[in-house]
Formats: structure tokens, sequence, C-alpha cells
């Protein structure tokens, strides 16, 4: 058995791999937890049984470092690190390989799909009588949802304009851009703001609509738009804040 050097216990989490006879999965360990309590953990991942279970160190480059011999240390004891591996041996003589690997051994129940559309206990017949996923009702979403073509008619590009702004104060700017966009439906505003209060610089998901100072620039529907005499405000005379 290869011995290994004592670390001091670390109580930090190691992600490592955990392989066996078909298993093969990333985990994540606190180092404070014993080797003990390790190896109950190990058991459902591994399917082997922690009282006949020997979990051996093996580093990135699948360097054997040794067993974890002792179950009353802690994880940390050992010089384990981030992505080494813990390979998992059933010492258990008796044992069947590949036991619960292999799934060529389990019978399966096996129904035709005439027989599967006349029952009533499926998940499809569920969806079938609640209408969900591809059972749901077909409708128009797009064609009931508002263009905003005759507000956006109204507003021409140069406007000066006041926004409506769900829960904070109204903001002002000007009018750069009036149509139809390639990343949602509908007619929208593109507004470049008299503060960096905005999204972009003009340009959505590559295309370039209008350009402007970064942060200036946003896209709002067109009712949310009121263009007017809406000077822009001097905001050096303002307090400071």
């Amino acid at each position: 058995m290869t011995t290994m050097l004592s670390q001091p216990t670390s109580a930090a989490i190691v992600t490592v791999f955990v392989s066996s006879e078909g298993v093969s999965s990333e985990r994540r360990f606190d180092k404070a937890t014993t080797i003990a309590t390790l190896k109950e953990r190990l058991e459902p991942i591994t399917g082997v049984p922690s009282s006949t279970m020997r979990v051996e160190l093996y580093t990135a480059t699948d360097q054997l470092v040794g067993s974890f011999d002792d179950d009353t240390k802690m994880l940390g004891y050992y010089p384990v690190e981030n992505f080494m591996r813990l390979h998992v041996i059933n010492t258990n003589p008796h044992r069947i390989r590949n036991e619960f690997g292999d799934v060529s051994q389990v019978e399966k129940f096996e129904i035709t799909e005439e027989e599967y559309e006349k029952r009533d206990d499926t998940v499809r017949a569920y969806k079938m009588r609640h209408k969900i996923g591809r059972f749901a009702e077909k409708t128009d979403s797009i064609a009931s949802e508002p263009d905003y073509e005759d507000e956006a008619s109204k507003i021409n590009v140069g406007d000066r304009c006041e926004v409506e702004a769900e829960g904070s104060m109204k903001k002002r700017g000007t009018v750069k851009f009036v149509g139809t966009v390639k990343f949602k439906p509908g007619y929208w505003v593109g507004i470049q703001y008299d503060e960096p209060l905005g999204k972009h610089d003009g340009t959505v998901q590559g295309e370039s609509y209008f350009t402007c100072p970064p942060k200036y620039g946003a896209f709002v529907r067109p009712n949310k738009v009121t263009v007017g005499d809406f000077p822009e405000e001097d905001f050096d005379d303002l307090d400071e804040m």
C-alpha cells in the first residue's frame, strides 16, 4: 500500500472526479469530511458498499498517490487537491462485476404505441387533458399584440420628447429613430437621452439603428413617448447631490 504524507486539515471545498466500474462523475466534497462519511456519500454514486470500499487517490495526471486507509481521518488530512481523482474499488471477492452499470440485465417494460394511446394514466394523456405543451391551444400572439404603427406615425426623427418610465421620473431626449427593428416585432422609437440613462449607443444585437454616446441610447414603444417642447435641462445649475 502506498503511504501518503499527512497534510493539515483544511475546511475547504475540493472538486474531484469519482471513478469506479462503469462510473465516472465530477463531485465536490468538504475537506472537513471524515473518510467514513466520504465513503457513505460515495456509496450511492458508485454502488459500492462503504463496508467493502477502498478509495484510492490519483493526481490530475493519473498518478497513484495512495489510499485513504484511516476512516477516522478527515479528507483534508490527505494531499487531495482540485481535479484529482478518487477511484473506488469494491474489495468484496464475491461481487458481480458491473452489477450496477450493466443495464442489459434489467428487465424492460414495453408497450405498443396503440396501447399507450388508449391509456388515460400516462403523461401524454395528462398533457392532452390539461392542454399543456404541444397540446396547448394555438394562439396568434403576434397578431394580438399591437404594433403601435399609428402612434409611431406621429413621431419624427429630430423631435424633442419625454419618455414615460415605470417607477421613475420621466426622461428627456431626442428622437433618433422611428420604425421596425430586428430584435422585436412592431414599431419602436430610438431615443438619445440627455443624460446617460440608456442601455447602448444605438446598436442592438450587432445591428446599428442610430448613433449616440454609450449608455445614452434606448428603444421604447411609441405609446411611451410624448413629443413637444421639451428643452434640454441645464444640469450645471442643479444643486449638487
